[in-house]
């Protein structure tokens, strides 16, 4: 890991008048509505999940939680946002991993992600599923491979952006079935899943949240799910290894502010966080959807976990080549 070093503001004595400004804002935080940067269009996994941290953390915090969509770049244009903002905790930025640790290898002129942004905690954990439009003749990843490679290079799939979880997925899954797929990326889950529910694009590994309701509602076949485990919202859909694919992917989300926030403040915004995430009704978001709750880390044990993904990913984006189209 590469440690963040933060610099501890002095509490001076005397007047609160007289105390830096950062140092006030400390006290007050939050020091009216805290805005939720989320790096992708409205409709995906992580503005649903956002959506509902918001809703479980504005009674804790007692401020108005704004979702601000900033899709593009898989997700970098949202965290540029946030890198650029006021470290002041008011703007919060709501992560895939792959925003901090896949993207600063795979983007041209990326900014240092472990440099600009201060992780908070993990609010979400979870895999992906493997879907196909009605049009398409496979019910299961087996036949999805047959299929590819009776019409090489003919079939297509979807992601939220280059060097996102999906489109690694993607990679993954090609390189161990062994055929050529065209990857197509768009600025976000939802559109990308919309467009395989039309029949423009063959597959998509989607997140869970925007998938399921497509599955359960017909629109959508789930052909796999990329975990090492079958997920509790899905029951009768088949890990890819079960189904002899040698591919397991997974992913987080996280918050994080910007890198010169007072450790005060990300403390306050841990803790506030945390509790939200307490309420009942948050665990039974997460499941209805497929996801998992997060690992108990501390503000501290999270960094290290997101510096030590940013390396392991260094080395195996090169393997795949990888690149920003």
């Amino acid at each position: 890991m590469f440690p963040i070093t933060r610099r501890h503001a002095l509490a001076l004595g005397g007047s609160s008048l007289l105390l830096p400004s950062a140092v006030r804002a400390q006290a007050n935080w939050p020091a009216g509505p805290v805005t939720f940067v989320v790096g992708y269009a409205a409709g995906g996994s992580t503005d649903i999940n956002a959506r509902e941290l918001a809703h479980v953390m504005t009674p804790v915090i007692g401020q108005q939680i704004i979702i601000d969509n900033k899709g593009g770049a898989a997700g970098s244009i949202g965290l540029r946002a946030v890198a650029n903002a006021r470290p002041d905790g008011q703007t919060i930025f709501v992560a895939v991993g792959t925003n901090v640790i896949i993207n600063p290898h795979v983007q041209k002129g990326m900014i240092d992600t472990l440099a600009a942004l201060a992780p908070i905690c993990q609010i979400t954990d979870y895999q992906y599923v493997l879907v196909v439009g009605n049009s398409v003749p496979v019910k299961t990843a087996a036949e999805l491979v047959a299929l590819a490679k009776k019409d090489p290079e003919k079939l297509t799939y979807s992601s939220s952006g280059v060097g996102g979880n999906n489109h690694l997925a993607g990679a993954l899954f090609a390189e161990a079935a062994g055929v050529k797929l065209t990857h197509v990326p768009y600025k976000g889950t939802g559109p990308a899943v919309a467009d395989v529910i039309s029949g423009q694009i063959t597959m998509n590994f989607s997140s869970l949240p925007p998938a399921v309701s497509q599955v359960k509602g017909g629109n959508l076949k789930a052909l796999a799910v990329t975990g090492s485990k079958r997920v509790s919202s899905m029951p009768d859909v088949p890990t890819l290894k079960e189904q002899g694919i040698d591919v397991v992917v997974t992913s987080w989300q996280g918050l994080f502010a910007p890198a010169k926030t007072p450790p005060d403040i990300l403390d306050k915004i841990e803790k506030a966080a945390k509790e939200g995430m307490k309420n009942p009704k948050y665990e039974e978001a997460l499941a209805r959807d497929g996801l998992e709750m997060p690992p108990d880390r501390t503000r501290a044990q999270f960094a290290k976990f997101v510096g030590e993904e940013h390396a392991f990913w260094a080395k195996k984006l090169r393997e795949l080549n990888v690149q920003m189209e």
